[in-house]
């Protein structure tokens, strides 16, 4: 077989020319693209139902068959060739079925047709089902007629497209020719469905809320902008939903979730998006713990419904889902983690010099709390391979988190932690409308001195509290870090079907 990825481009042009004049010459025998062919069946149903007969048991019964989809392999030899039909099924042939055609049995005409076929033409086929010597399902074709025509030559059949970067750039053709690609993407809309369904077994209410901000806010991130012309506005792509989530809760929905498309102005890596998904839910009268054990809940049943266990791998090593993950303080975690005493994770001079021996300047302000969340970010983050919650975070870098009534330094917050990755970030949220107001001015404040991600002021989220929010919860979780763990992807770009990518020259 000629493939397009190791063709130069002159044979490639060539293939596709070719191509053309076949279409042309369909085009001027009649319809060029059919639109009437319904399939009855599907590949991965039928390899499901008869795979395992015999074909003694299988072909007397002379099973009706309407199948559609592209071809991918064919061999022509003499009277009767084989093709290899693959469809939009999922099952563990990846919805694809054999088809055998023989020229008695089709004619000279049809089977003439059949020895023409170019590998990616879309074919409606119809026969009877039986099983070859090798005991492959297979349809005995009485009738195959070509849907569409395929003018662009397919990757490679065995490797699939070798650059990496094509593969997000055209991931259509990815899709046709990496059957761990197509799988990756049903993983991934059988842990969103699952994530969907826990979430209203458990009483939430599933909303929508406004992907266009007057006001950026929700998370500490550097927004993109637009202009609304009709209100003569600017305004901002989402960054996250949370202020509007915790609205609804002020207004009497107790329990709300949102599976949701944000945006954040910052880099691309193999971590980050600009356009990602997350899942972010609010529980009225829930505090963080009530979060991290229904989070570690929700985690333990996503992998379950998407990869069949709660014990992952992930990069040759094992994730246990299935275990009960683990709990520290950000003070803790340096003691565990990071080789420092009882007494060193709570002197704010050996953390300073801690940090500057690893090259990290610490700014003169930043107190005993905040050089432990750096000295965290630092050594600890990366060794969190174990699912860990982290908790306690200083109330300086959690500007929407509840302080902790036991120690008002820090938050009733916590993060957590998978293969040195963040995937959760939750806390009791902060429902008094006047120290918000205060840490939204410390937040304008830092803004003003230059930090682009710093929040702004959001009067009518003020305004909300108010009113009044009773005691909540709040957790996000980042859906596309979820997949990237249960399908071993290495690389945020596996799990979007459309990554984000510089324009092609």
């Amino acid at each position: 077989m000629t493939t397009h990825d190791a063709l130069p481009p002159d044979d490639d042009n060539k293939l596709i020319a070719e191509r053309r004049e076949k279409l042309a010459a369909i085009r001027q025998r009649g319809v060029a693209f059919p639109n009437h062919f319904k399939p009855k069946q599907h590949a991965a149903d039928l390899q499901q139902k008869y795979g395992e007969l015999a074909n003694e048991e299988l072909e007397p019964q002379g099973i009706p068959v309407a199948v559609a989809g592209r071809v991918m392999l064919k061999r022509v030899m003499g009277k009767a060739s084989f093709a290899t039909l693959q469809d939009g099924s999922f099952g563990k042939t990846h919805g694809r079925i054999q088809l055998f055609a023989a020229k008695d049995a089709l004619g000279d005409e049809a089977y003439e047709q059949f020895k023409h076929l170019d590998l990616g033409d879309i074919v409606g086929a119809e026969g009877t089902l039986f099983k070859t010597r090798t005991g492959e399902l297979s349809v005995k074709l009485t009738s195959i007629q070509l849907l569409t025509k395929n003018l662009r030559p397919l990757p490679d059949k065995f490797h699939g497209m070798a650059d990496q970067e094509m593969k997000y750039r055209q991931r259509y053709a990815d899709l046709i020719t990496d059957e761990t690609s197509r799988a990756r993407f049903v993983a991934r809309s059988k842990a969103v469905s699952s994530i969907r369904s826990f979430m209203v077994e458990h009483g939430f209410l599933e909303v929508e809320t406004p992907m266009l901000h007057p006001i950026p806010g929700g998370a500490n991130a550097k927004p993109f902008k637009t202009h609304h012309n009709a209100l003569d506005q600017e305004m901002f792509l989402r960054i996250a939903p949370e202020l509007y989530l915790k609205r609804l809760v002020v207004g009497g929905f107790e329990r709300v979730f949102e599976i949701n498309r944000s945006f954040r102005n910052e880099g691309i890596s193999v971590r980050h998006n600009p356009e990602f998904t997350m899942m972010e839910f609010y529980a009225a009268y829930w505090n963080y713990h009530d979060l991290m054990d229904f989070t570690e809940a929700l985690l333990r049943h996503a992998a379950r419904m998407a990869t069949g266990s709660a014990s992952v791998t992930y990069n040759g090593k094992a994730v246990e889902l299935d275990k009960p993950f683990a709990r520290l303080s950000v003070r803790e975690s340096l003691v565990v983690h990071a080789g420092l005493t009882d007494a060193e994770s709570t002197d704010a001079r050996v953390l300073h010099d801690k940090l500057k021996s690893l090259g990290e300047e610490p700014p003169a302000h930043w107190g005993l709390a905040e050089l432990q969340f750096g000295l965290f970010e630092a050594v600890v983050e990366e060794k969190l391979w174990q699912p860990t919650f982290i908790i306690d975070y200083p109330v300086e870098v959690s500007p929407l988190a509840r302080a902790s009534d036991a120690n008002p330094k820090v938050t009733e917050r916590f993060e957590l932690f998978i293969t040195g990755r963040e995937y959760a970030n939750g806390f009791s949220e902060l429902n008094d409308a006047e120290d918000q107001a205060a840490r939204f001015r410390a937040q304008v404040a830092n803004k003003e001195a230059g930090d682009e991600e710093a929040m702004y002021y959001d009067a009518d989220f003020i305004r909300a509290l108010e009113y009044g929010m009773p005691p909540t919860g709040g957790c996000g979780v980042g859906l596309d870090r979820l997949v990237m763990l249960l399908t071993d992807s290495p690389s945020i770009r596996d799990v979007i079907l459309f990554p984000a990518l510089r324009r092609e020259a």
